[in-house]
């Protein structure tokens, strides 16, 4: 399918590449890389990466403005639904092409490439542009990687293969790159994200199930001078507390005027939850949108639900087991 998505991306001069509301290091490095290796490949086309940035990620790349287009291919990339693209002009494409390592949600493009045993979209692209031969240079590779390394928490995620690892490897042997800086990139962060992130631990509720949340109203934000992004990109910090089979950071965002949802889990699935509420994404990694903290308490509330129907069958098997 990669020379069929080749053949669409010659046949127009005008490419925009979107993605996902609620930027994350996976979903933008994806589209900036997608967009510098196409412009070397054809530098005569107009080709934009679009979306909403944050400020966590500046120093990761530009996104670029398009307010008016015609006669495009809009390629798509990890987002699974139509619904979340962070695009106001989608309607207006002449043609959609989705590429994604999210489980199928819906149908929304005329191509759509969809691997779900890849621990990231970048990963598909290094796959992608490898196959396809197309540009590539340090600075690509890089931004490849940090996408990568961000999704698959630093290769900790089942989703990690050999062959996740061959792509690695193949890349800093061609294109070397320093990997300190897509780690300082990454992590590096200011002292006031680093005490939001000490008051979220401190304020954690536990239900008896192990659902693990914090609810943070703007006034928490704007208290530690941070943003609703900052916070809810603080989810995989708290990957192994012991107690916590399901960890929920929900956050008000003033600017979307919604609240923002962050979603992990060790071992209930959760992703079938997020998308009762506007959201979606993996097995063990979701997010989701509502309107007020009182939907969110009903989110938190299912969430606890999969966990006691979780822990009961664990018990049933462990007696099976006996």
């Amino acid at each position: 399918m990669y020379h069929q998505i080749l053949k669409e991306i010659k046949k127009y001069e005008t490419i925009v590449i979107a993605r996902h509301v609620g930027v994350d290091p996976d979903a933008l490095c994806s589209q900036l890389a997608l967009r510098d290796s196409l412009r070397l490949k054809y530098p005569k086309k107009k080709i934009y990466a679009v979306g909403n940035g944050s400020t966590k990620f500046l120093n990761i790349g530009i996104l670029d403005k398009v307010e008016s287009a015609q006669n495009f291919l809009l390629i798509i990339l990890d987002t699974p639904d139509r619904k979340r693209i962070d695009f106001p002009l989608v309607d207006s494409a002449s043609m959609m092409i989705k590429i994604d390592h999210h489980p199928f949600v819906e149908k929304f493009g005329e191509i759509e490439y969809i691997d779900e045993t890849k621990g990231s979209t970048c990963e598909i692209l290094m796959d992608l542009i490898k196959t396809l031969k197309l540009p590539c240079n340090s600075e690509i590779a890089q931004t490849l990687y940090c996408g990568l390394v961000s999704d698959t928490n630093r290769f900790l995620f089942d989703s990690t293969t050999s062959h996740t690892f061959q792509l690695v490897s193949y890349y800093l042997e061609k294109y070397p790159f320093v990997l300190s800086e897509v780690y300082k990139a990454l992590y590096l962060r200011p002292l006031k994200e680093v005490r939001l992130q000490g008051y979220i631990a401190e304020n954690f509720s536990l239900t008896e199930n192990g659902v693990l949340s914090i609810k943070l109203t703007n006034e928490d934000i704007v208290r530690f001078k941070a943003d609703s992004a900052s916070a809810g990109n603080m989810i995989n910090n708290f990957n192994f507390i012991e107690e916590a089979l399901v960890w929920v950071i929900v956050t008000e965002d003033l600017k979307n005027n919604n609240i923002r949802i962050n979603i992990r889990s060790r071992g209930p699935i959760i992703n079938q939850v997020a998308e009762k509420y506007s959201g979606g994404g993996h097995a063990f990694a979701s997010g989701a949108r509502v309107s007020c903290f009182e939907e969110a308490d009903l989110l938190i509330h299912d969430l606890d639900e999969v966990c006691k129907n979780y822990i009961k069958g664990c018990e049933e098997n462990e007696d099976k087991v006996e």
